[in-house]
């Protein structure tokens, strides 16, 4: 993994940054939680990659408030807007 950054889907919608940065602190230093608000998913900083593969390693289809984890590493933002012009 070259990033510390994680996308974390499949949420249930009840959860939220501060959950989800207590279940990661389990596997290193969370610098960053964003918890996208009407969305089933968000992303997780970890300190370092070698962290952030440890959580991906340890969450992804894991269980957590009764929904199955993906965790993968976040892709970077496209910079090109969706608009067909």
């Amino acid at each position: 993994m070259q990033g510390s950054k994680l996308y974390v889907g499949n949420l249930a919608h009840s959860v939220t940054s501060k959950q989800l940065g207590e279940l990661f602190s389990n596997y290193g230093e969370v610098k960053e939680v964003s918890r996208i608000l009407g969305r089933d998913f968000g992303f997780v900083e970890m300190s370092n990659s070698a962290e952030a593969e440890k959580a991906k390693e340890a969450l992804n289809g894991s269980d957590f408030e009764g929904r199955t984890l993906k965790v993968d590493e976040a892709r970077p933002r496209r910079s090109e807007p969706r608009g067909g012009y």
